[in-house]
């Protein structure tokens, strides 16, 4: 093959951001769309997490061949390929009134979903991706761009939350999910317009034993990355949203709140540079700070499981405010960790090693989302919470053994 392939500049890597940030809207918004739809349809805890789990599930297949993928044909092929299966899903999921019976109606959106599962993850390991290939080796340029670009990606996504309930209330199910497929198709003819097909290319892993060969740094974070997302998904995906709801709650309310959340949430993952110092090497206050902040975090839900037990006048109000401490200490952990992986890759497959770490990412969600439902069910939120401070505690015990070097 004699392509070669285009060197990743700057101007590339705004247009992928900016294609990112438009996905990422969208995808918040049908977050809450599915949520909350389905909830006023009577769907049981359960029966609303097992919406999700094929999402989640098909992330980690998605993750693990998109690294591979943009690897051996290109970002630009890997973003175009993650949108198409974006506005296929959004499709998808608007045709579900004409399927039928309630079960097979079911099955169909547990299938949109998971297309919409492989799209989100496609999409986010081309992205992420090109900062490696971007940022300089100046000390602490990589986790700064890190840190602007995974928080603002989730301040957008919480403008989905609150998007998604906007939309539900004002032009329905159907007319969201038409509206934000046209968006990205305007999204996918800007990528094909303005990228080189073979933007980041590389010579792939010819062989599962070189995929999966990781640096012990890249497979411990990988482990604490999915109890990580696991503790956090248990609680805030399905347990908060149906308990907001159930303290009366408006739709309107439950998603302006987490929209809120979320968007602060991003813009403390943007400022974790101010508050962990970059060091010269890149490990020697990052690691020590992903320790500190993941014990502080494991205190939280075990403190506000202890406020619930306390059976206070006004429970929801207790939650979001514990919901805030919890935003901003797990913000720092995610952006830290954000950071250490491209710190632990290697330039030459940075991609791969991306998507590995983001499939145990999305495990730990498909994990949290799994136990949500069934936790909720069976105990109330207090039962999520608790769940949650388990898994961070297995999250921090494991990040007490991250290399402090490269190798």
């Amino acid at each position: 093959m004699n392509e070669r392939a285009a060197p990743t500049t700057v101007r590339h890597y705004a247009l992928v951001t900016a294609t990112y940030w438009g996905y990422t809207l969208t995808d918040g918004a049908l977050r809450m769309l599915v949520l909350l739809h389905y909830f006023a349809l009577g769907y049981s805890p359960f029966a609303l997490a097992s919406l999700f789990l094929l999402y989640e599930a098909a992330g980690v297949g998605a993750n693990l061949c998109g690294g591979w993928l943009a690897t051996r044909f290109g970002i630009t092929r890997m973003l175009t390929m993650g949108l198409g299966t974006q506005i296929l899903g959004l499709l998808m999921l608007s045709a579900v009134d004409s399927v039928g019976p309630a079960v097979a109606s079911l099955a169909w959106v547990v299938g949109a979903q998971g297309i919409c599962g492989v799209a989100k993850d496609l999409t986010k390991t081309a992205s992420k991706s090109a900062i490696k290939l971007v940022a300089s080796d100046h000390p602490g340029q990589l986790f700064r761009w890190v840190a602007w670009f995974t928080g603002s990606k989730n301040a957008l996504k919480g403008l989905g939350f609150f998007l998604g309930g906007l939309l539900l209330e004002s032009v329905g199910f159907r007319g969201a999910l038409w509206g934000m497929a046209g968006a990205l198709c305007c999204l996918l003819g800007g990528v094909l317009w303005g990228l080189p097909p073979l933007l980041g290319r590389a010579q792939a892993s010819r062989s599962m034993q070189e995929f999966f060969s990781k640096r012990p740094g890249i497979n411990l974070l990988a482990a604490a990355r999915l109890l990580l997302f696991g503790a956090r998904d248990v609680w805030f995906v399905i347990g908060l949203p149906v308990f907001l709801a159930a303290s009366g709650w408006t739709f309107g309310m439950v998603g302006g709140f987490l929209a809120v959340w979320t968007i602060g949430y991003g813009l403390v993952q943007a400022a974790a540079p101010h508050l962990v110092r970059p060091s010269a090497d890149g490990l020697s206050r990052e690691v020590p700070a992903a320790r500190r902040w993941s014990l502080l975090l494991t205190l939280v839900p075990a403190l506000l499981a202890g406020a619930l037990l306390a059976d206070l006048a006004r429970p929801d109000l207790v939650v979001t405010v514990g919901l805030v401490v919890f935003g901003f200490a797990f913000a720092v952990n995610s952006s830290v960790h954000s950071y250490l992986v491209l710190a632990y890759a290697g330039s030459a497959k940075a991609a791969e090693d991306v998507g590995f770490y983001y499939a145990a990412n999305a495990a730990g969600r498909f994990v949290g989302i799994l136990l949500s439902g069934l936790l909720y069910g069976w105990g109330g939120l207090l039962a999520c919470l608790l769940g949650s401070a388990v898994l961070l505690a297995g999250c921090w015990r494991i990040s007490l053994t991250l290399p402090m070097t490269r190798d």
